[in-house]
């Protein structure tokens, strides 16, 4: 039977997420927290926070579906590889922040689309003629 959640649920729920996403960015900071923790915490932290997407939300149902899904999997990893103790501190801590904004979640994201483009392009663009080379046979 499918279960139907109110719009209370659904806020609460996505008031919670902004909090452990606060929580996470502080946890890639504190040095209680294990390094393989540190690392998923900031890489979702950087990822969720970042003004831009990896593919953008004007893109019918794969713009959202990918913050659904990359953000909610690895806020779950992120919680179960800190300490319990030391999450609950940083919840604490995150409910009284601002939500950051993520210039390396920026920078990783920008970099992400040059490097494809990048490629796009090597693999496309006809290989130019210079002296001594026969330009390359396109298929």
């Amino acid at each position: 039977m499918p279960v139907a959640l109110s719009t209370t649920e659904v806020r609460r729920w996505a008031a919670a997420i902004k909090v452990d996403l606060v929580a996470l960015w502080l946890s890639a900071r504190d040095p209680r927290v294990p390094w393989v923790a540190k690392l998923v915490a900031g890489i979702i932290a950087a990822y969720a926070l970042s003004p831009v997407d990896l593919i953008p939300d004007f893109i019918p149902i794969l713009g959202y579906l990918d913050d659904l899904i990359i953000v909610s999997l690895g806020i779950l990893l992120a919680v179960r590889l800190i300490p319990a103790d030391v999450m609950r501190e940083l919840r604490t801590e995150a409910a009284r922040r601002a939500k950051p904004m993520s210039r390396l979640g920026l920078v990783m994201v920008i970099s992400g689309w040059l490097l494809a483009t990048g490629v796009v392009l090597w693999m496309v663009w006809p290989y130019p003629a210079g002296p001594g080379r026969p330009a390359r046979e396109v298929p």
